[in-house]
């Protein structure tokens, strides 16, 4: 299905999210502390620039709306994981590879379960003309 305008630019952004997860994964693979480390730095500074971005453009203007029309289970599992998320990306300041498998398996689900649920159900009850 095609995403509505709406949530084009949403979607095309979780391909930042899932490099980002890949990217924590194959620093647990590696199981070398300063991979780990340098992962961290470099996910640290994305996540900031661009995840925390479109975490925000979520909770500001689709979340509300999709409370609004009913899905209020989906929109309390969405702000769930933002919290976590963002949790853990403050926690990878002092990174170790505990908090990076977390982050690298949340994110990647995270990104999944909003293309499939999420952004399905948006354009359902936001968005049913197309």
């Amino acid at each position: 299905m095609k995403r509505h305008a709406a949530l084009q630019n949403l979607s095309r952004e979780h391909h930042t999210a899932l490099k980002l997860a890949r990217q924590a994964r194959f620093s647990c693979d590696a199981g070398v502390d300063q991979a780990i480390v340098h992962a961290a730095r470099s996910i640290r500074e994305a996540f900031a620039e661009e995840v925390e971005p479109h975490l925000q453009d979520e909770e500001g203007d689709l979340l509300p709306a999709l409370a609004e029309a009913g899905a209020g289970e989906l929109v309390a599992r969405t702000l769930a994981e933002h919290a976590e998320l963002r949790d853990l990306n403050r926690r990878l300041a002092e990174p170790d590879i505990e908090t990076m498998a977390r982050f690298a398996t949340l994110l990647s689900d995270h990104v999944r379960f909003e293309e499939r649920e999420l952004f399905e159900t948006a354009q359902r009850l936001l968005y049913p003309a197309q």
